[in-house]
């Protein structure tokens, strides 16, 4: 976590003075319960309330006393202690670290995801704008990187939107997967605290008690919270990977916003580099890379150990304050994106006509001429075109654009089937946009 990549709400969350107050908060809170069951005095709990309840902990002392103690709950609560007073003896009635500790993870993990869900929709926003704008906005669809057949750049979008409404989805899910509490005690056994002093503690902080906490909260609630994150990341390095190459020289159909003064190379003045998307690419590396870790910490010995401890006093921060970043980042890159339809024309362009090879294969189907036979009677007009395109070579007919429908058209196996007036139609553009609407309204619910 570095602030580089750090927004200030989502980092506050993991600040020490943060962490302090919802230890103190479960302990308070704590101390509520026990007093509404006698167990201890309730002017010992208002008092606990009142001594501690706008103070800011001193982290530094806190510090100090944890290089004495070995332990930071011991440390904070012998801070506690400092301005409680006599009543702190009844703070952490019956309760284990783990109560603490795995309590406030949860609390912080779920404000984090509130965070995220929140990027998410704001990002869902900006993609569902571009997609508007351009949704009748002819492109070159491609697959294997290769020109296939014509897409319009608004479905592009359209396809980004669908893909981070599952990842909203899945970081509502996984949010409330990961919101559960433990007050169980030693082994989780509620031998020396009630159960609804979880339950009472567990509603103040807008959790739910974990069903069987054997001390800690089974940790596979956290391997999916952070394979969550992963998964999140990993759309948003698709829609970074997307614009990458969309800004390369020889595409050019968008690019990242470059502003007034921004330099692009410390060689070479002419640069326009995409670096914003590239650093997405790195970013979602990280926040991946912290979903196995996760994983890792599931199986822990016995009721309890502390292998996990060390994992998420570092995941916890960096791949959600990385993961709100990133996504912050992305909706800034589209909502500010440079898109040139007429590059998007040229490209589509480029291969004559091409794009339109499966129309003339499917009508020479339809006039009844065998798969195979079709296969070959347009392939073999479409590689001279695909040969010269690809190497800059001056076409043979009127016009590279048209070319594959000349050849077509001379070729005597094909008129002897297809009319010119019929493929002529089969070269119309606007054939491949019909069901625009229908994938706008799946994919934005409307109309």
């Amino acid at each position: 976590m570095i602030p580089r990549y750090s927004r200030p709400e989502m980092t506050s969350i993991w600040e020490p003075q943060t962490r302090f107050r919802i230890w103190f908060e479960i302990e308070a809170y704590a101390c509520d319960a026990l007093a509404e069951l006698g167990v201890i005095p309730k002017e010992s709990a208002k008092n606990i309330w009142d001594k501690a309840d706008f103070v800011e902990f001193d982290v530094a002392r806190i510090d100090e006393i944890e290089r004495v103690t070995k332990h930071d709950v011991i440390a904070f609560l012998t801070h506690l202690a400092e301005f409680i007073g006599p009543d702190s003896r009844f703070v952490h009635q019956g309760m284990t670290s783990s109560d603490v500790l795995d309590t406030c993870l949860a609390v912080q993990l779920s404000r984090a995801a509130d965070l995220l869900i929140a990027d998410v929709d704001a990002l869902l926003a900006a993609i569902k704008k571009r997609a508007y704008e351009h949704k009748f906005t002819p492109t070159i669809g491609r697959s294997h990187g290769i020109h296939a057949e014509p897409t319009t750049f608004g479905l592009k979008m359209a396809q980004a939107y669908a893909e981070f409404t599952r990842a909203r989805e899945r970081l509502v899910h996984a949010r409330k997967e990961v919101a559960t509490c433990a007050i169980s005690g030693a082994v989780g056994t509620f031998a020396n605290i009630d159960p609804r002093v979880e339950e009472y503690v567990a509603h103040k902080m807008g959790l739910v008690p974990e069903p069987v906490s054997t001390q800690v909260i089974p940790r596979d609630r956290h391997a999916a919270f952070f394979a969550t994150l992963g998964v999140v990341a990993s759309s948003v390095e698709r829609l970074a990977t997307e614009i990458r190459h969309l800004q390369r020289t020889e595409v050019l159909e968008a690019e990242e916003y470059f502003s007034a003064g921004q330099k692009g190379s410390s060689a070479m003045p002419h640069k326009r580099n995409p670096v914003l998307t590239e650093n997405l690419t790195g970013l979602a590396r990280l926040v991946r890379g912290m979903a196995i870790p996760a994983m890792e910490n599931v199986a822990l010995w016995h009721e309890r150990d502390i292998s996990h401890s060390s994992v998420e006093r570092m995941i916890g921060p960096d791949a959600t304050v990385t993961l709100d970043f990133a996504l912050a980042r992305l909706t800034s890159v589209v909502e500010n994106l440079v898109v040139y339809p007429e590059n998007m024309k040229k490209n589509l362009d480029r291969l004559g006509g091409l794009v339109h090879s499966q129309r003339v294969l499917l009508a020479l189907t339809q006039k009844g001429v065998s798969r195979e036979d079709a296969y070959a009677m347009v392939q073999r007009n479409a590689m001279p075109v695909w040969q010269r395109a690809s190497e800059g070579r001056p076409s043979q007919g009127n016009n590279l654009e048209g070319e594959f429908r000349e050849l077509l058209g001379k070729d005597p196996d094909v008129s002897a089937k297809l009319s010119p007036v019929e493929l002529d139609e089969l070269f119309d553009l606007s054939y491949h946009f019909k069901h625009v609407e229908t994938i706008f309204s799946r994919a934005f619910g409307e109309g």
